[in-house]
């Protein structure tokens, strides 16, 4: 291992480096320590004690990892105002345009794995420290990490008949990728010849119950368990909330949901798509001979940083195959706060008061997606107090945790929701979670818990608060007990938030804003915010998302309005008049924070039918 000198200009007793050799690439010359250190100090990223500190940080090589990632992992602060950190990216990008290479960012998201891992093999990408990130009809693009050694450039170039395309990557991305992509091709090779033969009918969609029952597939197969533990930590980094493995006719799909939006993230052949989701529906417990009835099944596990993830997976049956979606569930948004959920400081007072009570029911409403199960889980870990006695009936249990009795529906023993409740009632329980309100006999055993004393929370699917009572009329539940035991009504959505790395100050369109919030007069904030995109959120612009409410505590006056005309109108106007505001204002607010855009409330949440 060689000792790491600093070197000094006699004359001047600063660095001199020359980078013409590494931008030509006709010395063959290699990036070093000495050489990133000294460039750093040129440019004035760093001052001379810093330098001296990466020196004294680093004093031998062991010529295995790359200098600028030494550099990286000594997290160097830049000397230039406003002193920010020198991460990966940043200097990664100098780094690039000093040795005269476009700068790229490796992003999996928008890798297509397949084609670049058949330009090399992957002891050649090894050996040569180069991965390639892209290839179309015009070029093949590849990642290198020493500019100057391009001895397989023309020997890749005759092989794949294109010119080739070098640009420079963090070091650390290439290693960690090279790996990654060459591995998940791999199986995927292998796992498709090993089974290629076996499902020549799949794509028919009579013969789809008949391949049910076969078993042809191998789901422990290494490859395909590889397949499946990639999916699985891919999906964590990614913070993805939903999973979809969807057979089609000549592939398999599988996206991910981030952020509320699908991203496309790899294609297998239809054989391995059915092996994986094999293997996914072994894990979950579920009867894998059965393709032809949708079913429900979940897993527990834990991420490499030892945090435990519970996924609740879905099958149905398609024209090409078994489609799954495994939702993702993180244990730690039962320990958020109410006001990182999204609720204001007068929302929130409303909702403590409700769930305070002794008893009655409070509904929780939205569509699928809109974060009902979040906000009620976290309100139930709030109440589950050592003298409380919890309990639940879901369908099917999200989030298991040990201080709540949770109850699944099991429809094939006859134990739906208001059997379920049924069975509650005689367990002593203070309150109860209702996992949804969806008919009569549903409802009015939920009411009979509310009347009898119990505090009943649930949910159900309507666009806003005040409809919630409308839609209870319309399933059979009269109104003189709705009078009697709702207490409050919640709407929720939720809305991406942007980025706080990068987003920027923008003056505010006064249209949008007006048709934001009409028809009620709000002054417009004097800036909003806007996306700009970088590599922390993907260049989407937005990192997250955050809920918008609109509650409705049920009053003296407003209980007077719910009668059997169902005037929804009226009691939306009372609702405004007590303060009540709408999902649109909810989102304004947001919006003048600076944590969303008008255009993600606008999408989101459904225009003021009367003020």
């Amino acid at each position: 291992m060689a000792t790491v000198k600093t070197p000094t200009d006699k004359k001047t007793g600063t660095s001199q480096v020359n980078w013409s050799g590494f931008r030509i690439g006709t010395e063959q010359k290699k990036l070093d320590f000495r050489t990133v250190v000294e460039g750093l100090l040129e440019d004035g990223l760093i001052d001379d004690k810093q330098r001296e500190q990466l020196y004294r940080a680093t004093p031998t090589l062991d010529g295995e990892t790359h200098p600028l990632t030494q550099v990286i992992n000594e997290k160097p602060v830049n000397a230039k105002p406003p002193h920010k950190l020198l991460d990966a990216e940043t200097l990664t990008e100098w780094l690039a345009s000093k040795i005269g290479l476009p700068y790229y960012h490796i992003d999996p998201l928008k890798t297509d794995v397949g084609p670049i891992t058949t330009v090399m093999k992957y002891s050649y990408a090894q050996r040569n420290r180069i991965l390639p990130v892209a290839i179309n009809d015009q070029e093949v693009v590849i990642a290198v990490t020493q500019p100057a050694f391009r001895d397989w450039e023309q020997e890749i170039s005759r092989a794949v008949r294109k010119p080739i395309k070098r640009v420079f990557a963090n070091p650390a991305d290439v290693s960690r990728y090279t790996v990654e992509f060459y591995s998940l091709a791999k199986s995927v090779s292998q796992a498709s010849r090993d089974h290629g033969a076996s499902d020549s009918g799949l794509n028919n969609l009579e013969q789809l119950v008949e391949l049910g029952r076969t078993g042809k597939l191998d789901a422990d197969d290494q490859h395909v368990v590889t397949i499946v533990d990639w999916l699985l930590q891919y999906a964590f980094d990614q913070r993805a909330s939903d999973i979809h493995v969807e057979p089609r006719r000549d592939q398999g799909n599988i996206r991910f949901r981030i952020d509320g939006v699908l991203h496309l993230v790899y294609q297998l052949p239809p054989p391995v798509t059915a092996a994986v989701t094999s293997r996914l529906k072994i894990l979950g417990r579920m009867d894998v001979a059965e393709k032809r009835r949708p079913q429900d099944g979940r897993i527990k596990t834990r991420t490499p940083d030892d945090k435990e993830i519970e996924l609740r997976l879905s099958t149905m049956p398609t024209a090409f195959g078994e489609k799954l979606v495994m939702r993702i569930f993180d244990p730690e948004v039962l320990v958020r706060s109410f006001k990182e959920l999204g609720l204001n400081d007068d929302d929130l007072s409303k909702w403590n008061d409700m769930v305070s009570r002794p008893h009655g029911i409070i509904l929780v409403t939205g569509p699928t997606g809109s974060g009902k199960t979040t906000t009620l889980y976290s309100t139930l870990k709030h109440l589950a107090r050592p003298e409380v006695n919890v309990c639940t009936i879901e369908d099917p249990i999200e989030m298991i945790d040990d201080s709540l009795n949770q109850m699944q529906v099991q429809s094939n023993i006859d134990l739906d929701f208001a059997a379920g409740v049924r069975n509650l009632l005689r367990q002593d329980p203070d309150i109860i979670m209702v996992g949804e309100i969806r008919d009569r006999e549903t409802a009015d055993m939920a009411v009979q818990a509310a009347l009898t004393g119990h505090l009943v929370l649930s949910t159900l699917h309507t666009n806003d608060a005040p409809t919630a009572i409308t839609r209870l009329m319309e399933i059979g539940v009269p109104a003189y007990l709705l009078n009697a035991t709702l207490v409050g009504i919640v709407a929720q959505r939720l809305v991406r938030t942007l980025c706080p790395h990068c987003k920027e100050k923008t003056t505010v369109d006064e249209s949008q804003w007006q048709a934001l919030i009409a028809p009620w007069t709000v002054h417009a904030p004097k800036q909003v915010c806007k996306p700009a995109g970088c590599l922390e959120c993907r260049n989407t612009g937005y990192q997250g998302r955050i809920g918008i409410y609109e509650v409705m505590s049920l009053s003296a006056p407003l209980h007077r309005l719910i009668d059997e005309e169902g005037d929804i109108a009226s009691l939306r106007r009372q609702a405004y008049k007590e303060g009540m505001h709408s999902l649109r204002l909810s989102g304004a607010e947001k919006v003048a924070r600076g944590l969303t855009t008008i255009e993600e409330v606008m999408k989101v949440a459904p225009p003021h039918i009367e003020k």
